[in-house]
């Protein structure tokens, strides 16, 4: 029954499971189903694996094809497109590529005495990356260098790699900085343009820039001869920046340059410029000497001035040339061109009379006045008293013309080719833009602008009996070490302007302007001279006429007359109270003339006037006055740097510090006291030999036998290098001989006389005939004359 009522129990379970299952068959359905899927999940789970299994293969394979293109994408942009900036990026990391700068070549005066000078300096600069702590260490070196703290931590922190922190600084500076031994900071060595005598000839010379770049004078003219070719330095750093290998291209120095000024006669030029500007408050002022046989400029000097070593705190209106570059009206000198082209013409004679028709002339309906009423007067007295209307008839009798041509010729209206930057060729109209009155106003010098050293060289033209030459300023070069033999530049051959008989004529004129004419004041004790003085009115910019107040004071002079050795011109624009140039420029060239004339050794040709004596190549004043001195620029002797002596050595040896004279930066050197010249009259010529080389002069000996002359005389104070002129003779010394020697030495008060009545009686009987005067012209080699 049992088992009968277990299968109806089942069935009914059974039955009652397919209608309305119970939590316990629903659970065994579900046993069953899930029995099912494990019976057949051998095959489907086969099924299902395989097909994710290809799935993720193809996907994986997709994923490193594409991380494939991605690398070699990468790889592309870096061997190909980016190729050329990542190897520069390398380079500036693993090596450092850099100029070597040469040594910048020297100049030198033309005894070899050097002007300008480069030397080794340190700049300091830095690794920012490489310093620990940036504030402080810009503290530090803002305190030694005299910087702003503030800006120079600024600029470390705009880099990472390199920064200049200050180029070229003292040697007082590198030791200090050196001292701190900051992290960071390293010290480069560069060149440094050094100019040993400062202020001297700083126009002519100029100056260089921070980079080393001419910028100004002959340093600019000749900035890529002098700078030479840069070489180069290749430095292959590690990975801390540590140099391992050191490849050099060694650059090639520059040439050297050596100039005709003197070193000297440069520097009296302008502390005598110096003297007359502060004397007459004027603006600006030039002095330029020039040697007439061959135009060699000896000094070209320049006011106001400054210092090429300190360029920065230079004043703009200094940097000009006033001797090359500015132009005034050359005033009555221009009227040494109006005489001499009517003397060459024959249109004059010296004594031929003009009537000055008491000092007023009409020229295309304007009337021109003289200084001062003058009636009849020859040429040679129109000249010497500068008359304005006799040198209009002059320049009336040639005609626009030829009076345009002569002044062509002399060289106004172009440049004269000196190397200097900026040179101005000077105003001048050609004859068909000339006015009714140009002819007048030109015969007299206005209406034309020349530089000081067009003006110079009209004197010198003059004295080198007609015959011009072009101003030289450059005698030689050389590359590399300095040369046992100098190689000296041809100079240009001359050209004739005037005969010499006109030039001739024309110096015997000039000798009347100083002797009875214009320029007292240019009279030289023992030297003849001559010369020209002019005033020029100053036209007002931009209102086309003259200003009442505003002058431009000239002089020109040639010394000696019968073998001119110098010309000298001295300009001075605006000076204040006297403005004439017999006054206030016709004393420089004086100061000039009997300071240089012993220095080159030239001869005096007239005798010394009672009271007046040679004292350290100068005129001791008579009557026991006060001594002369020569007082240097501001800071002359002050020491720039340990490497260089800050010298001028024909000044330094010869002299001492007057006791009580000097102050400040300046020094005052006493050319009267010191070492005396001893008399040497009947000594022989050993004797005189062994005196000068215990002195250290420089003896020139002319004949043999016994001492019978000397120059500068017995008791004249000397320096060291100075040259001395001994005359031997085997004859005995005559009596005049001997009264002559005494006379050259210091006369007492009683028996002083004008120096102007010496000098006038003196001219008068060392005049000679005018063909035996004459007779110099054979020696000229000159081209044929010219016709105008």
């Amino acid at each position: 029954m049992q088992p009968a009522n277990g299968r109806a129990q089942n069935g009914s379970d059974g039955a009652g499971g397919s209608g309305g299952a119970s939590s316990g068959g629903g659970l065994r359905r579900a046993s069953s189903g899930g029995a099912f899927r494990r019976a057949n999940s051998r095959g489907g789970f086969r099924r299902a694996s395989s097909g994710g299994a290809l799935r993720r293969t193809w996907l994986l394979q997709f994923g490193l094809l594409g991380w494939a293109l991605a690398i070699w994408g990468r790889l592309f942009a870096l061997q190909v497109l980016d190729y050329h900036f990542l190897e520069r990026v390398a380079r500036r990391q693993q090596s450092r590529l850099e100029k070597v700068q040469p040594r910048r070549g020297l100049i030198f005066d033309r005894h070899l005495h050097p002007l300008a000078m480069s030397l080794q300096v340190d700049s300091v600069f830095a690794i920012p990356r490489r310093i620990t702590h940036p504030r402080a260490e810009a503290r530090a070196l803002a305190a030694v260098l005299g910087l702003d703290a503030r800006e120079l931590r600024a600029r470390l922190g705009a880099s990472r790699g390199f920064c200049w922190v200050a180029r070229k600084i003292t040697a007082d500076q590198s030791r200090r900085l050196r001292a701190l031994h900051l992290p960071g900071i390293y010290f480069q060595k560069e060149s440094k343009r050094f100019y040993p005598k400062q202020r001297l000839a700083a126009q002519v010379l100029g100056y260089v820039g921070m980079d080393g770049h001419g910028l100004g004078g002959l340093e600019f003219s000749f900035n890529r001869q002098l700078a030479g070719r840069p070489g180069r330095e290749l430095i292959e750093l590690d990975a801390h920046g540590r140099p391992l290998q050191l490849i050099e291209q060694a650059p090639h120095p520059g040439r050297s340059y050596v100039l005709t000024l003197d070193e000297y006669i440069q520097y009296i030029a302008q502390q005598q410029l110096d003297q007359a500007m502060k004397k007459t408050r004027a603006m600006r002022g030039a002095v330029v000497i020039e040697r007439p046989q061959d135009g060699e400029l000896l000094a070209v000097a320049s006011a106001p001035d400054f210092n090429p070593n300190h360029i920065d705190r230079a004043p703009p209106q200094a940097l000009g040339d006033v001797a090359v570059s500015d132009v005034f009206e050359p005033g009555s000198t221009f009227k040494l061109v109006t005489l001499s082209a009517a003397l060459n013409e024959h249109l004059a004679t010296p004594s031929q009379i003009v009537n000055c028709q008491m000092g007023a002339i009409r020229v295309g309906g304007v009337i021109i006045h003289d200084h001062k009423p003058f009636g009849e007067l020859t040429v040679t007295q129109i000249l010497a008293q500068s008359s304005d209307v006799g040198a209009i008839k002059l320049g009336l009798r040639l005609g626009p013309r030829r009076l345009y041509r002569y002044i062509r010729a002399y060289g106004f209206g172009q440049r004269t080719g000196v190397p200097l930057p900026g040179e101005s060729a000077g105003i001048l109209r050609p004859p068909r833009l000339w006015s009714g009155m140009s002819i007048g106003a030109l015969s007299m010098g206005q209406e034309v602008a020349a530089t000081p050293l067009q003006v110079a060289s009209l004197f010198a033209t003059i004295a080198d009996d007609g015959v011009e030459h072009r101003p030289q300023l450059v005698l030689s070069s050389f590359a590399g070490p300095r040369p046992e033999r100098r190689r000296r530049f041809a100079p240009p051959a001359g050209r004739r302007v005037v005969s010499a008989r006109v030039a001739e004529e024309m110096k015997l004129m000039m000798e009347q302007v100083v002797l009875d004419g214009t320029a007292p004041k240019a009279q030289l004790p023992g030297y003849s001279s001559g010369g020209k003085t002019g005033t020029a009115q100053m036209v007002m910019p931009g209102a086309h006429v003259y200003a009442r107040n505003h002058y431009v004071a000239w002089f020109g002079g040639i010394t000696p007359l019968n073998n001119p050795a110098v010309v000298i011109l001295v300009m001075l624009e605006n000076p204040i109270g006297l403005h004439d140039g017999g006054t206030v420029c016709a004393p420089v060239f004086r100061h000039i003339a009997e300071r240089i004339l012993p220095y080159m050794g030239v001869p005096r040709d007239l005798p010394l006037a009672p009271g007046f004596t040679e004292a350290g190549g100068g005129a001791a004043p008579p009557h026991g006055g006060p001594k002369r001195t020569f007082v240097t620029p501001p800071g002359a002797f002050r020491r720039e740097a340990e490497q260089a002596k800050i010298l001028l050595a024909r000044l330094d040896n010869g002299g001492r510090a007057a006791a009580g004279a000097s102050g400040g930066d300046s020094v005052v050197l006493d050319y009267t006291g010191g070492e005396r010249l001893p008399d040497w009259t009947g000594k022989s010529v050993r004797q005189v030999v062994a005196d000068c080389q215990r002195l250290g002069l420089d003896p020139r000996l002319l004949g043999s036998g016994l001492a019978r002359r000397q120059s500068p005389p017995p008791g004249a104070g000397v320096r060291a290098g100075q040259q001395v002129i001994v005359e031997f003779s085997r004859r005995p010394a005559p009596a005049s001989d001997a009264a002559s020697a005494a006379g050259n030495t210091l006369a007492t008060a009683n028996a002083a006389v004008p120096a102007s009545a010496t000098i006038r009686a003196a001219a008068a009987t060392r005049r000679r005939p005018r063909v035996q005067r004459l007779r110099r012209q054979q020696f000229r080699h000159v081209r044929p004359k010219r016709r105008f």
